[in-house]
């Protein structure tokens, strides 16, 4: 019974990481998506690029917080656990403050083009 038990907690320490490493993967790829296409708009000079760019970092964190709260069910000690939640912390003002920023690029963008009409 007590090999059972090993077993089944590698096996969940082991997809718990492929799990973790699967969510921050995603969550790279979406932000260099997303600076590359900013990047683009920079060159075309639209006025959306501040708005795509702060949505597609604010999704970018929420994957990497993800993958963080995913990472606490591995967690062994209390330093560990005390670090990933002050990361997780952190990844939350982020997210809250890139979420003020797009309200407030919103309102602006529509203030813009209510101008324009």
């Amino acid at each position: 019974m007590h090999s059972m038990i090993k077993l089944l907690e590698l096996l969940l320490t082991n997809v718990v990481e492929i799990c973790t490493i699967l969510l921050e993967l995603f969550g790279v790829a979406i932000l260099v998506f997303t600076a590359i296409k900013s990047f683009w708009y920079w060159i075309k000079q639209d006025a959306r690029i501040r708005l795509d760019l702060a949505q597609g970092i604010a999704l970018s964190l929420e994957f990497k917080m993800g993958s963080e709260v995913l990472r606490t069910v591995i967690v062994r000690e209390w330093g560990e656990l005390g670090i990933l939640g002050v990361i997780i912390l952190l990844r939350s003002i982020l997210t809250f403050l890139i979420h003020w920023e797009i309200k407030h690029e919103e309102k602006a963008l529509a203030l813009d083009k209510e101008e324009e009409d």
